[in-house]
């Protein structure tokens, strides 16, 4: 039996969920956002699947190229524009489009000859205040991309930062000043992210742009009702070994578990240096053999340990479900004080993956 820590990735759910994106946002266009390896996930696999979407977003051009690499013709919005000039023909050549969010974008962009104009985005920091422009600078900014012969099609993007919570009212405020950065020109506009396309139809605009919940998780904190969502990602591992120890032993390195009473362990073959999480505390849940078990114990780089109690037949080679179906990732997540996308996009090369 060869060691198993393997990530299975289901192409059928992400299909799936792009359907509930339609589902819940009827009258906007779909941006698929595939940044990070599509959140740990597989960019050019996530591509394929999520090819029915509109268009795709990613953060930079090592991100874009490979998906024109792979056929995609879709529009392609490059969530932190440019770095630098010289990549401005390359976003003419590729036929990207730059999301612009500050002044020196804008210089760039007025002193370029691209082969062709640039379709771009202004970004509004409508009160998340990470990247963009504030309201009250958009009226000039806007005049200054209308006006350049390097740019094309002008668009408008904002990002919302409280929206995974149902009952904040930062969203209203940040749409409010999101509409009021609009009145400094014409443009289609995309302000939702996965928790507003499901939950915030204000905010759906003319694009959606969903990413966590095209990979099945929840995007929501707030402790309401999970969408219909199916997660795209199941983590497993093996069984290794299966101990009985004694009342008051304790497992694993610094004893952080102690047994109550004589009580079966067993041992998993994936730990910290495959990505699951090592400060995961004891009772985070796994499923041995289908069924609900707990962490006992701290994460070692190859292997944890799993409360037995209550499996009385798990033996060396019944599979373990870190995340996935069965057990969604969120709920792993929250209870390694982290979230769900963190959990996808830290696996390391140690983990096998397969599609299906």
């Amino acid at each position: 039996m060869s060691r198993v820590a393997r990530a299975t990735i289901h192409t059928d759910a992400l299909v799936h969920n792009l359907g509930v994106v339609r589902e819940r946002a009827p009258g906007a266009r779909a941006i698929a956002v595939l940044k990070a390896d599509a959140y740990g996930h597989g960019l050019r696999r996530a591509a394929a699947a999520l090819a029915g979407a509109d268009a795709f977003a990613v953060s930079c051009l090592a991100e874009a190229l490979p998906l024109r690499e792979a056929g995609h013709d879709h529009r392609i919005v490059l969530l932190e524009g440019f770095f630098d000039a010289d990549e401005i023909e390359d976003f003419a050549h590729q036929r990207l489009d730059a999301v612009i969010h500050a002044p020196w974008q804008v210089e760039c962009l007025e002193r370029a000859a691209p082969s062709r104009p640039l379709d771009v985005w202004i970004k509004v920091d409508s009160g998340m205040h990470r990247l963009g422009f504030r309201p009250e600078e958009t009226a000039a900014v806007y005049r200054r991309l209308r006006d350049c012969p390097a740019v094309g099609e002008i668009r408008w993007l904002t990002h919302l930062a409280c929206a995974d919570d149902r009952r904040d009212d930062t969203t209203p405020r940040q749409l409010e000043a999101f509409a009021r950065a609009r009145e400094a020109g014409r443009g289609e506009a995309s302000i939702a992210n996965s928790a507003a396309t499901l939950a915030w139809p204000s905010a759906h605009a003319d694009w959606v742009r969903p990413g966590i919940c095209l990979y099945g998780a929840s995007p929501f904190i707030d402790g309401g009702e999970r969408p219909p969502l199916v997660p795209a990602m199941t983590l497993e591992a093996r069984l290794i070994a299966v101990h009985r120890h004694h009342r008051g032993d304790r497992v694993g390195y610094g004893g952080t578990f102690t047994c109550p009473e004589d009580m079966p362990v067993g041992v998993v073959s994936i730990g910290y240096g495959d990505g699951y999480p090592r400060h995961a505390p004891n009772g985070t849940p796994v499923l041995v053999d289908g069924r609900r078990a707990a962490l006992a114990g701290r994460v070692s780089m190859d292997m944890l340990c799993v409360d037995l109690r209550g499996h009385p037949g798990a033996a060396v080679g019944a599979p373990v479900t870190l995340w996935g179906r069965g057990l969604p990732a969120e709920e792993v997540a929250g209870r390694c004080g982290t979230i769900a996308y963190e959990l996808f996009c830290r696996l390391t090369p140690r983990v096998t993956f397969r599609e299906e």
